[in-house]
């Protein structure tokens, strides 16, 4: 049985995630009390024969969190059980959790006490960090819409049909924070920046004034070259290991150049021998 865990902060994306994890096959649960939880996978577990192969289990501030100081002891109770245990969290900046509650009207689910809505989430956070600092995967949803999480969503964590690691390369930029979601970064900060540049600045990396000029330059082919040799040499051997999914991601100041241009690059490349790679520009609007 795979069991994925579903906990984060209330409008980062959780009933989204549910959704879109039901929608692929997977018997889900919502806001069940964490002290619940050993009892259910025990009788899962116990019944002869297994009724789900898919389970997912919503766990978040709506329930209280009773027992989250054992959230770690819970997992080890279950995790004695021969499944395949994920813990996802989904987190998001507070500036964007205020506007999407302004947005929709919503109301906190800390804020019925009489709390404001900054201090709930602040809140939150505190209760929940044990089961964010124990997660497997944690996807920061503050620069996403809907369809790139779902899309996020069915590459982590949903079972794939063939045995290519699926692989996701984006850009972004470190003004705006590395992403939580990752597995490699490559800082190429120290590349020319097509930025200063009379007439480049409103172009992004897909640009062809903007690939001309960073290809001028020799770093910037050196840089691209040692890159794509670390992933030609390494993606293979984690593919050895039965990894299922890889995130980079390619970093410059503004995430609309060089880590633009060299990303497009990378994933032309690599996309000649894969069929499972997405492309994906963070801060590109």
């Amino acid at each position: 049985m795979k069991l994925v865990i579903v906990s984060g902060l209330s409008g980062s994306g959780k009933t989204v995630a549910l959704h879109t994890l039901e929608d692929s096959g997977f018997y889900c649960i919502d806001n069940l009390p964490l002290g619940m939880l050993p009892e259910l996978i025990d009788n899962m577990i116990n019944t002869t024969p297994v009724p789900y192969d898919l389970v997912a289990i919503a766990i978040d501030a709506r329930s209280g969190i009773d027992n989250s100081d054992r959230f770690g002891e819970i997992m080890q109770q279950i995790g004695m059980h021969q499944l395949e245990l994920k813990i996802l969290f989904l987190t998001c900046d507070t500036s964007r959790l205020l506007k999407r509650f302004s947005e929709t009207r919503r109301k906190h689910p800390l804020s019925r006490s009489g709390l404001p809505l900054a201090d709930a989430i602040q809140q939150e956070k505190k209760l929940l960090e044990e089961i964010h600092a124990n997660a497997d995967l944690a996807i920061d949803s503050s620069s996403m819409n809907v369809h790139e999480l779902r899309q996020m969503i069915i590459d982590r964590l949903t079972p794939r049909s063939g045995s290519e690691m699926g692989i996701l390369i984006q850009s972004f930029g470190f003004k705006n924070g590395v992403p939580a979601d990752t597995d490699f970064v490559f800082d190429v900060r120290c590349l020319p920046n097509p930025h200063w540049e009379e007439g480049l600045k409103p172009l992004s990396g897909r640009d062809l004034a903007v690939i001309k000029y960073l290809e001028s330059y020799a770093d910037v082919e050196e840089m691209y070259a040692s890159i794509h040799q670390f992933l030609t040499t390494w993606i293979p051997r984690f593919e050895q290991e039965n990894r299922s999914y890889m995130a980079i991601s390619i970093g410059c100041t503004g995430g609309k150049h060089r880590s633009v241009y060299l990303a497009e690059r990378l994933a032309k490349a690599l996309g000649q021998q894969r069929t499972d790679l997405s492309l994906r520009h963070r801060d590109l609007s």
